[in-house]
C-alpha cells in the first residue's frame, strides 16, 4: 500500500448484505466507534475492478504464452501480455480503491464500506471477497441478514413476486454461508431482527472487533435510529 495517510489503517471491514436488511443501523453503530469510517454503498464499483483482476490471473492466453519460455515480441498480437503481473495489478487496484473510494480520514484506524449488490453476480462473489482478503489491510467481513418476509415487504422488493424475492435472498445467504465456513476467523454473522432493539445483542460485534463493549454508546445509537434523529456521532465517555 502506498505510504500516505492510508498507512495508519489497521484493519478493513466490509458489510456484506442485500437491500432493506437494516444494515444502515449496523453501519451507524460502526461509525460511532472512535477511529472507524464505514462508507456507504458505491453501486458495486468494486465488481469491474475485481473482474479485470480475476480475468488476468486466470488467463489461459497468458499461461500459454508463459509456457513457451520466451518473451513475446513487438511483431506479435499479444505483445507483452504474458509479462503482466496479476498480483501487482490486484494490489494497485486495491490501493487505488482504498485511497480514492474509501478515503480514510486522518484519524481512521478501521476503514470499509457497506454494499447490497454482492450477490448480483454469484460467480464473482468469491473472487470479490478473495480480492479484499488478499489485498486490503487485515480484511474482515460482516454478513448482515434479516427476516425474509420483512425484507420482501420493504422498499423496491414490494413490487416483485414473492418467489423471486425469496430466491434472491436465499442465493445471497448461501453465498454468505459458504464464505463464512471457509474463513471463520475473518467473519461474523449479524441478524437485524436480533440486534435492532436489544443492546446486549451487539456484544459479539464488539468482541469480533476487539473493542470494549460500550452499552451507553449502543443505546444512544439505537435511540437515535428509533427517533429518526439527525445523525451525530455519540460522545464516548473516557
Amino acid at each position: 500500500m502506498a505510504q500516505d495517510r492510508c498507512g495508519q489503517v489497521e484493519k478493513t471491514l466490509f458489510i456484506i448484505t442485500y437491500g432493506r436488511s437494516g444494515s444502515t443501523l449496523l453501519q451507524n453503530m460502526l461509525n460511532a466507534l472512535p477511529g472507524y469510517s464505514l462508507r456507504g454503498e458505491n453501486a458495486n464499483l468494486l465488481a469491474p475492478l475485481v473482474r479485470a483482476w480475476d480475468d488476468l490471473r486466470q488467463s489461459e492466453q497468458a499461461a500459454s504464452m508463459r509456457a513457451r519460455g520466451t518473451p513475446s515480441g513487438p511483431h506479435q498480437p499479444w505483445y507483452g501480455y504474458e509479462a503482466i503481473d496479476a498480483d501487482r495489478f490486484g494490489q494497485d487496484l486495491a490501493d487505488s480503491f482504498l485511497r480514492q473510494v474509501l478515503r480514510p480520514e486522518p484519524d481512521t484506524r478501521v476503514l470499509g464500506f457497506k454494499e447490497i449488490r454482492w450477490h448480483e453476480d454469484p460467480a464473482l462473489f468469491q473472487p470479490m471477497l478473495a480480492f479484499l482478503a488478499r489485498y486490503m489491510p487485515d480484511a474482515h467481513f460482516l454478513f448482515n441478514t434479516r427476516n425474509h418476509e420483512e425484507v420482501r415487504h420493504s422498499g423496491w422488493w414490494r413490487g416483485m413476486k414473492r418467489a423471486t424475492v425469496l430466491e434472491q435472498l436465499e442465493t445471497a445467504e448461501t453465498l454468505y454461508a459458504r464464505w463464512q465456513a471457509a474463513h471463520p476467523g475473518r467473519c461474523l454473522a449479524m441478524h437485524y431482527n436480533s440486534y435492532a432493539k436489544d443492546p446486549a445483542a451487539w456484544k459479539p460485534l464488539f468482541a469480533f472487533l476487539g473493542e470494549p463493549f460500550d452499552p451507553e454508546l449502543v443505546e444512544a445509537v439505537l435511540a437515535r435510529k428509533l427517533l429518526h434523529m439527525k445523525w451525530q456521532k455519540p460522545e464516548r465517555k473516557p
